[in-house]
């Protein structure tokens, strides 16, 4: 009788590990929003950055600065520090600022400190290898006129299986010249989390 409850048990968890067992995978379309988390996550680094950057580009400080420099202001992005209780990835925020900025057709953009550093490189490279009709000079850079830069906070209220999460995002349009502060805008967002208590 023992024997066979060992072997029924041994069956029943083999049957278990195979049933957990395996890894299936579901390509999914890159905007699609799936929250699984409540975790800052991809979805809302884009949306943040797309409804942030188009404020920014409506304001009044946008015909002002084209009107006295007679183009497109130059805009660079900084840094945006994640002030918050969790890991984001900032540098992919910062991606998604420079695209919605670079694709708006308003502003001209600069490179950042690193590219610029790779670009400098390339240039001194260059001055040793390339011909004369080809080589790029120095000191030709284009100055940002603008510096886009900010941080992202959380507070979180958390009870039992259910937690409420909020993000908020602040970046500041800084005139390179004055120092003057030329926008500041500030994006929101709260998510209710609820977790069941039957985890695995």
């Amino acid at each position: 009788m023992g024997k066979r409850l060992s072997l029924g048990l041994a069956s029943l968890l083999a049957l278990s590990l195979s049933a957990c067992g395996g890894t299936k995978v579901t390509r999914m379309d890159s905007t699609e929003v799936k929250d699984l988390s409540g975790l800052w996550n991809d979805t809302d680094s884009r949306l943040v950055a797309e409804e942030m950057m188009r404020d920014c580009l409506g304001r009044p400080w946008y015909e002002r600065a084209k009107s006295e420099g007679g183009k497109e202001p130059t805009v660079i992005v900084g840094s945006v520090r994640n002030e918050s209780h969790e890991h984001i990835a900032t540098d992919t925020f910062v991606e998604d600022l420079q695209r919605e900025l670079i694709n708006s057709g308003k502003v001209s953009f600069v490179a950042s400190k690193n590219e610029r550093g790779d670009v400098r490189e390339e240039r001194m490279d260059q001055d040793v290898n390339s011909s004369e009709e080809t080589r790029k000079a120095h000191g030709k850079e284009s100055g940002a006129d603008f510096m886009l830069s900010g941080a992202i906070q959380t507070i979180e209220d958390r009870e039992g299986g259910k937690q409420v999460m909020f993000y908020q995002t602040n970046l500041k349009l800084l005139n390179m010249k004055t120092n003057q502060i030329a926008w500041n805008g500030q994006k929101k967002i709260k998510k209710f989390i609820s977790r069941s208590k039957l985890g695995f």
